[in-house]
């Protein structure tokens, strides 16, 4: 039986590191990802990290390959534009989606049903098809609307996993506490 491929959506959240460190994990686990950036993630990872990511989706594919210097898995770039990419449709099976990190604008768009990019709209079809949507939202404080937000959504099923690193874990740089972060978020899949 085929395995299902993953979605994953970054956002202009602070936090890219984790997102890569997502993409990595998962092809290196030979899953098929399904990769949208945001307008406002370029943005940050060119202010945060100093990285211009291309636009162009083949182009990008190539960026990731070499950046993560991996060749496994199934890697698969869209255009957050493009609504009318196979992961914008229910008809196409997926095993869950993943939007790390997440924008609360894009926590205030999706509970609201506005699907603006190809992120939302993917996000709207796992919350339709109650498939495993989990959103890593990166704010603080959260404000009263980003906790209603974030309450209509988890009433919807969604998952709302915060990348709050551990301390009990003894961890001795800040890789190792992005991995702990992803690992727990592979645990939440059941992966």
């Amino acid at each position: 039986m085929l395995e299902l491929p993953y979605v994953l959506g970054v956002t202009g959240a602070s936090a890219q590191p984790l997102a890569e460190r997502t993409i990595k994990l998962l092809l290196e686990a030979n899953k098929t990802v399904h990769l949208v950036l945001s307008k406002g993630s370029y943005k940050v990872w060119a202010s945060e990290r100093q990285i211009t990511i291309p636009s162009d989706t083949y182009t990008q594919e190539n960026f990731w390959r070499d950046r993560l210097n991996t060749e496994k898995g199934n890697l698969i770039c869209h255009s957050a534009h493009n609504l009318s990419a196979a992961i914008a449709s229910g008809s196409y099976k997926t095993k869950a989606m993943v939007i790390i990190p997440c924008s609360m604008g894009t926590v205030g768009r999706i509970s609201s049903g506005i699907s603006s990019n190809l992120i939302e709209r993917a996000a709207d079809v796992h919350i339709k098809e109650n498939r495993p949507l989990i959103i890593c939202p990166r704010e603080s404080p959260l404000s009263l609307i980003h906790l209603n937000n974030l309450t209509i959504l988890a009433k919807a099923g969604v998952k709302i996993f915060p990348p709050i690193p551990s301390w009990y874990s003894k961890p001795k740089n800040i890789d190792e506490m992005i991995d702990f972060m992803i690992v727990r978020l592979f645990d939440s899949l059941g992966e």
